[in-house]
């Protein structure tokens, strides 16, 4: 049985075309293992090619423990990754995968109003079949550009009928979300994914709700605020003792490889979670999309690729 986090060669046992422009692939290990239980909210990481490391959120059962599901999106303006699997993963591709990973847990709650934009659907498939499981009420609102360009559409409206409401864009335009979140419900947790106008406009409305009331996933950095300083600090190693300073324009995670010490990573862009360092000592100035608010005062932990200090000096556990 292969460990959660761990990096093992999988490959492809299904794929399916269920949009425009989307495939989703069922992995599984070579010789039928089990693979790592996770649960609703996880995702795993493709590592393609040296440099293409890429994140997917598990869309299918976690119960199922001999197949993991994904739905990837072709995106024609990004950085390469989703062409990669678009062209070049087929039935008995291999793949090396790492993972699975969860910073976007499903909290349990007395319901849930889940809102999904595009490709922003795969990590809330789990979380809408486990809070059915357990009697939990709860909405799904589901925007995207057309009809025809969201995937598992169909599957959710026969499964879950009277609780989905899809929202193409060109059918009834954006999502109108003054009317989902403009009232505070008290007793109910908002779950949005999906591409950054939506997350920051469902950010943009809910001041007033509960503290921890809005869960977001972010698959792209959120922009960073051209206001924020940066200036150099020092960071201290507790295993070795060694002292590095961290320039104005470099991050943590590229100081310390570059001083010869290994950390695992994959975004450095602050999303994934894959950097996540104990910190020891010192405040960490938080700049991912990763941790809550209340993570961030309580974890003790800072994503090394985009984070840096508000003391001159941190003490990390590496």
């Amino acid at each position: 049985m292969t460990g959660a986090g761990a990096e093992l060669n999988l490959e492809v046992a299904c794929r399916e075309e269920t949009a425009d422009g989307v495939v989703v692939l069922g992995l599984r290990h070579p010789a039928g293992e089990p693979l790592a239980a996770w649960e609703p909210g996880a995702h795993i990481e493709l590592l393609l090619e040296p440099g293409l490391i890429r994140q997917f959120s598990l869309c299918g059962d976690p119960a199922d423990r001999l197949m993991w599901r994904i739905g990837v999106l072709r995106e024609t303006s990004g950085r390469g990754g989703s062409q990669y699997v678009h062209d070049k993963l087929d039935l008995g591709s291999a793949v090396r995968v790492r993972g699975p990973r969860n910073h976007f847990r499903l909290v349990p709650a007395p319901r849930y109003l889940f809102i999904a934009g595009g490709i922003g659907i795969t990590p809330l498939l789990p979380m809408l079949a486990a809070a059915d499981a357990a009697g939990t009420p709860w909405t799904l609102v589901y925007g995207g550009r057309t009809r025809s360009s969201m995937a598992f559409a169909g599957e959710l409206l026969a499964r879950y009928p009277g609780r989905v409401q899809l929202r193409p864009q060109d059918e009834t335009g954006l999502l109108d979300l003054d009317a989902l979140l403009g009232q505070p419900r008290t007793g109910t947790l908002v779950y949005c994914c999906g591409p950054e106008p939506l997350l920051a406009a469902a950010e943009a409305r809910c001041p007033d709700w509960p503290a921890g009331a809005l869960h977001v996933e972010r698959f792209a950095p959120r922009p960073e605020d051209p206001g924020l300083e940066r200036t150099a600090f020092e960071v201290e190693l507790a295993a070795s003792g060694l002292i590095l300073t961290v320039g104005p324009e470099a991050s943590i995670l590229g100081t310390v490889e570059t001083a010869g010490v290994p950390v695992l990573s994959s975004c450095t862009e602050g999303t994934c979670g894959t950097c996540e360092t104990v910190v020891l000592a010192g405040a960490p100035d938080h700049r991912d999309c990763v941790l809550t608010p209340a993570e961030r005062e309580t974890a003790g932990v800072m994503m090394i690729c985009v984070s840096r200090s508000l003391t001159p000096r941190l003490v990390l556990d590496l």
